[in-house]
């Protein structure tokens, strides 16, 4: 087992929703459970959800690989998504992106070398008149962002991580 006991507690209580032969229904939410502990979805990982809830790992693979909210890959502490769909687009999101390279020094799919950020570019955010959009870590999601904005945004994790 490679997650913490509290965390196939979790798992058993998304389990639990549904009937018995439908536990694989709770793949999305066993592999949330597995990437708020570990930040990550290793293939290893994805071997472990398959066999707690009974799926092929081929079958957990593809949902990790599918939603863009699940990380197969290392990430830093806080991802950082970007909406640079047309609408977000036409509302400065890639203007924002771009503010987000410069003050980062790092492009899409790059993390700082201090580990902390991970720069990533998503699709509709269903928040177009909020535009320019950001999700951090898939949770928070921070509407309107402007440099001052973003700037306060960063300097608040560096100093407070995760309650920021």
């Amino acid at each position: 087992m490679l997650l913490s006991e509290q965390a196939y507690k979790k798992i058993d209580k998304e389990i639990a929703k549904f009937p018995d032969d439908q536990k694989q229904s709770a793949v999305i939410a066993a592999l949330t459970v597995a990437q708020d502990e570990k930040g990550w979805i290793s293939t290893e990982v994805i071997r472990d959800v398959a066999a707690y809830i009974g799926m092929p790992p081929i079958a957990v693979q593809e949902v990790a690989s599918f939603y863009n909210m699940f990380q197969t890959h290392p990430v830093g502490r806080f991802t950082l998504t970007v909406c640079t769909n047309l609408p977000c687009a036409l509302r400065d999101g890639v203007k924002t992106a771009d503010y987000l390279k410069q003050k980062l020094g790092i492009d899409f799919h790059e993390t700082t070398p201090d580990g902390l950020f991970t720069l990533a570019e998503g699709e509709c955010m269903g928040a177009c008149g909020d535009s320019p959009v950001l999700l951090v870590n898939s949770k928070h999601m921070c509407v309107r962002m402007s440099e001052d904005k973003i700037d306060a945004m960063i300097e608040e994790i560096k100093r407070h991580g995760e309650s920021a």
